[in-house]
């Protein structure tokens, strides 16, 4: 499934018309689909490049090695968490994967919000820059996102910019290893859905996305190499009263021929300030539109997610 394509340099021009048009564009693939295909996204191909080859050398270290990076009471929100140890909602099966998770490195004095610190790799020269580098970078196409789906929502336009400027977000490089023996299911991460409100993803080192339709189907995932995948989650669907649609979705695993391969896949969860409220917005409610969800700031939904997927006690 080729899922729809926007060009964010449409959105960044100073023609007021292309501009509108993204925005409708955009909009309308977020309430039908959920999910689209970025190009022009303005995150450099070297950087992206680089990411990816570092991200592959840490995961390539022994195990006894990489559990150095994994600090227990951080709810692997920063630093490296083992093999298993994450599941999705309602599920008891851990997903089969490993990851590493670099997170806000607040700015201007910030002190609203007390993020841990980011736990430092000196052993792979280049690998703490890379992924402060990609974390900015991919916050502020995330932001011009957000700017878009403000204006069609009927917001100021940078009604999101005070929330993700020094926000929660998270760069998440995860490792799927090789399959070794028969599995137990055809699922390397469980059906789901994303916690934040919009997540970004560039490339993946193998196919294995899927997506379930409103028809119920789950389909593969496919977009171009130089387009970043981005999808909404759950906190701009509660935001929106499920106007804006949190799609479900997977990984699966591959063909046995390609059982012997790894997976590497490296999202960016944009995530506001936990002070965020997520009350659904006044325009998104009426006789035909109920309000369903409770008020909540971001950081208490996050926190209840998280104990959901069993990462936090």
């Amino acid at each position: 499934m080729s899922i729809p394509s926007v060009d964010l340099a449409e959105f960044l021009s100073s023609d007021k018309k292309r501009k509108d048009a993204f925005v409708q564009e955009l909009g309308k693939a977020y309430e039908e689909v959920g999910f689209v295909a970025v190009k022009n996204h303005g995150v450099p191909d070297e950087l992206i490049a680089d990411l990816y080859r570092y991200v592959q050398e840490f995961f390539s270290l022994p195990l006894d090695q990489k559990r150095n990076f994994e600090i227990s009471g951080l709810s692997g929100q920063r630093g490296y968490t083992s093999f298993g140890k994450e599941h999705a909602k309602g599920s008891d099966a851990p997903d089969l994967k490993e990851f590493f998770q670099y997170g806000q490195t607040p700015r201007d004095n910030y002190t609203e919000d007390e993020y841990p610190p980011n736990v430092l790799v000196n052993e792979i020269a280049g690998f703490d820059k890379t992924l402060a580098d990609a974390y900015r970078e991919f916050e502020q196409s995330g932001t011009a996102l957000l700017q878009a789906i403000a204006l069609y929502l009927g917001l100021e336009e940078h009604y999101f910019d005070q929330y993700v400027y020094n926000g929660n977000s998270i760069l998440r490089a995860i490792h799927y290893p090789p399959i070794t023996q028969e599995p137990k299911s055809a699922i390397r991460a469980e059906q789901h859905e994303d916690i934040n409100l919009i997540t970004l993803l560039v490339g993946a080192s193998a196919d294995g996305l899927q997506i379930l339709t409103r028809q119920n189907e789950w389909v593969a995932v496919t977009s171009l190499p130089d387009q970043i995948v981005v999808n909404v989650g759950d906190m701009l669907q509660r935001f929106t009263n499920n106007k804006l649609k949190s799609t479900t979705h997977r990984v699966v695993n591959p063909a046995k021929e390609l059982w012997h391969t790894s997976r590497f896949s490296i999202p960016f969860f944009l995530h506001p300030k936990s002070s965020m409220s997520l009350r659904c917005l006044d325009g998104c409610v009426d006789e035909s539109h109920p309000k369903v969800y409770d008020d909540a700031t971001a950081g208490e939904y996050l926190d209840e997610r998280l104990r959901e997927i069993g990462l936090k006690k």
